[in-house]
């Protein structure tokens, strides 16, 4: 059964790898709901986060095909429950709808959205939430005309209080550790 899955791959910035990973979906022919590519918070490592909805026994599968890429430290992957993920829309409208009208204001308001810029002739507004939060947003706004739309990729984090590479990495240094020590005995 297919359910949403968030996979996270940390990795060296390499020019090229986003295309192998995205060709590993591709030939599969699984769908990327999101995509995201990010500093983490290990200096010089690059998080990717993406969203698909699949069956479990094809996202392990693409998972190990993504830690098979030679500048990929570790893959994971996690359902959304043990994630906490947000994403950011912007949306454009007419600055005269916003003033002929209180109902955009309270739109605004009632979604926990601020006002990023005022202009005679827009208004760009920014939310933070999850897709079917900016997706509301977006359906209340366009009954106003809305002139432009963005949502971003999905950032996630997990639920977990320990980072998942960091671990991955204390363990495989205290392999090498234990591997050089048996070399120089």
């Amino acid at each position: 059964m297919k359910q949403e899955y968030i996979i996270t791959a940390y990795s060296e910035n390499h020019i090229g790898l986003l295309n192998r990973i995205t060709i590993i979906f591709t030939r599969r022919k699984v769908n990327i709901e999101s995509l995201t590519v990010s500093e983490s918070a290990l200096k010089g490592i690059s998080k990717f986060t993406i969203v698909v909805n699949e069956t479990t026994d094809k996202v392990i599968n693409i998972v190990k095909q993504i830690d098979k890429q030679i500048e990929v430290l570790k893959a994971f992957y996690n359902t959304s429950d043990e994630m906490i993920f947000q994403e950011i829309a912007l949306y454009k409208v007419s600055t005269s709808a916003l003033m002929e009208s209180d109902q955009i204001e309270k739109l605004i308001r009632s979604h926990n959205a601020r006002i990023l810029e005022i202009t005679k002739e827009y208004t760009v507004i920014e939310k933070t939430g999850h897709k079917e939060e900016t997706q509301e947003l977006f359906e209340g706004l366009n009954s106003f005309g809305v002139l432009q739309f963005i949502r971003s990729g999905r950032v996630a984090i997990t639920r977990s209080p320990i980072e998942r590479l960091s671990e991955f990495l204390k363990e495989r240094d205290s392999l090498f550790d234990s591997i050089e020590a048996k070399k120089n005995n």
